[in-house]
C-alpha cells in the first residue's frame, strides 16, 4: 500500500523523538482518557481503550498512570477535551493532516497555524487535503509475533484487505466497516495488539530532499512535539540522502 516507506520515515524520526518519555506518556494518556469517555471505562468492553492501554503498555507506561488516566477521564471534575483535525500544505506543496486532542481549540490552532507558517507551509480548510488519502484501519504486531506467511494467513482468516510485515512489525490493513470485526479475529488468534487505530494513509507518495525536505522535517517535528498533537500524516517519502544526512 502506498505510505508503507512513508511509515518507515515516521519511525526514524520517532526513534529520535522517543528520548522525551515524559512528553510520549502525556500523549499517551491523552488517548486513554478520550477514549475511556467516548465509552465504557472497561478496556473489555471498549475496544478502542483497550488499544489505547497496549500502546501505553508496549512503551513501558507505569500501570498507575493508565490507572489514573482512566480515573481522570470518568471521574469528578473530568477534562474537556476535543478531538480536532487540522488540514494544510507543508514544503514542497506536500499535504499534511494533523490530529490533535486538546482542551483549548483556539490555542492549538493558533500553534499549528504558526508551525505551517514559520516553515513554509500553509494550513488549509478542512477538508482540503483528505481527498488525497485513504481512512483505514490499522492494526499492528511485534515481528516475532509471527512469520511473514503465518501472518499472511492469519489477514485471510480475519478479513483484513492485507498485511504488511516490516523489518519490526506486522500490519495488518482493513477498511473502516471492516475494522473492529478484524481487530476482533485477530486479537482472538494472535493476543493483544501494539496498537489498533484508524489512521489516514495516502493514496501516493511524493519524494522529497534536499532543502523542501529538511523544512518538511522540522514542520512535523514541531507539530509532534506540541502536547496537543496525537498523530501527524502526509503524502510523501524522504529520499536516501535526507534520511543519510538527518541520521548523521
Amino acid at each position: 500500500m502506498a505510505g508503507h516507506s512513508q511509515f518507515k520515515n515516521i519511525m526514524f524520526r520517532k526513534g529520535r523523538q522517543d528520548k522525551e518519555r515524559s512528553k510520549m506518556f502525556s500523549k499517551l494518556a491523552r488517548e486513554i482518557m478520550v477514549s475511556a469517555k467516548q465509552g465504557l471505562p472497561d478496556p473489555a468492553h471498549n475496544p478502542r481503550l483497550r488499544a489505547a492501554i497496549a500502546a501505553a503498555k508496549a512503551q513501558s507506561m507505569p500501570k498507575d498512570n493508565i490507572q489514573r488516566a482512566i480515573d481522570k477521564a470518568t471521574g469528578a471534575g473530568a477534562e474537556n477535551i476535543e478531538e480536532v483535525r487540522y488540514e494544510g500544505y507543508g514544503p514542497g506543496g506536500i499535504a499534511l493532516i494533523v490530529e490533535a486532542q486538546t482542551d483549548n481549540r483556539n490555542r492549538a490552532g493558533s500553534d499549528i497555524r504558526a508551525a505551517f507558517s514559520k516553515y513554509g507551509g500553509a494550513l488549509g480548510e478542512p477538508n482540503s487535503v483528505t481527498f488525497m488519502f485513504n481512512r483505514v484501519g490499522v492494526i499492528c504486531y511485534p515481528k516475532n509475533r509471527g512469520s511473514d506467511d503465518a501472518m499472511l494467513e492469519a489477514a485471510i482468516e480475519a478479513g483484513a484487505d492485507e498485511c504488511v510485515s516490516g523489518d519490526d512489525i506486522h500490519e495488518f490493513i482493513a477498511g473502516l466497516e471492516d475494522f473492529g470485526a478484524v481487530r476482533d479475529a485477530l486479537e482472538a488468534k494472535l493476543g493483544a495488539p501494539l496498537s489498533a487505530r484508524i489512521e489516514w494513509r495516502p493514496q501516493s507518495t511524493t519524494l522529497v530532499g534536499d532543502a523542501a525536505g529538511e523544512s518538511l522535517v522540522k514542520l512535523i517535528d514541531t507539530l509532534e512535539e506540541h502536547d496537543d498533537v496525537q498523530n501527524v500524516y502526509g503524502n510523501y517519502e524522504l529520499s536516501d540522502a535526507l534520511m543519510a544526512k538527518l541520521a548523521a
